[in-house]
């Protein structure tokens, strides 16, 4: 794995490694992360992420909120309730040296609580294929005051998702076996 473009383009990250099995570990292949990051610079005019403030669920290695933060975004918040997945996080933030621009909370990205700070202008949201997680992790992160009202939502799953109430579907990218979603609000 690697950054694909920007400030850290073919930076190295930290390997996987044959894994965790109870990890859940399903990293964004190279190809299928810079195809997402083409589709968001092609928007038209400034790409959504210069700036922007990124929450990353289910976060795992990291790699899409450190892509977004080469390509411009202002600060990443990762959101993961892995032993694995922080041990991995860290060791990214440090080879990028964006302590200052990131966060780490550890937790259910399907119970996030109150926001405390300022809401998110793009949510990546990559969770365990299959499992209902991702509508419950959008469902939390809305109620408490996650998301901001022009967000945009990328979804990652192994089939189409519906965006939640109040989004309508702006695009959807199929990419072998993964699909991408792209919501907006209504």
């Amino acid at each position: 794995m690697r950054i694909i473009a920007g400030q850290w383009r073919g930076l190295k990250l930290a390997d996987v490694g044959e894994g965790d099995a109870a990890a859940h570990l399903r990293p964004t292949s190279d190809r299928v992360r810079e195809s997402l990051f083409n589709i968001l610079g092609n928007q038209g005019g400034v790409s959504p992420l210069v700036g922007a403030r990124v929450l990353d669920l289910f976060a795992g290695t990291g790699a899409l909120g450190l892509e977004a933060l080469s390509r411009g975004a202002k600060h990443i918040t990762f959101v993961d309730d892995g032993t694995k997945a922080h041990s991995l996080l860290k060791q990214n933030i440090d080879k990028c040296r964006a302590k200052d621009v990131t966060e780490i909370l550890r937790g259910n990205a399907c119970d996030l609580g109150p926001n405390k700070g300022e809401p998110f202008d793009v949510v990546f949201l990559d969770p365990p294929y299959g499992k209902g997680m991702g509508d419950r992790a959008l469902s939390s992160a809305i109620r408490n005051g996650w998301i901001a009202p022009n967000a945009l939502i990328v979804w990652e799953e192994n089939s189409p998702q519906l965006p939640p109430a109040g989004f309508f579907l702006k695009e959807h990218r199929k990419f072998g076996d993964t699909h991408i979603t792209f919501a907006v609000p209504a």
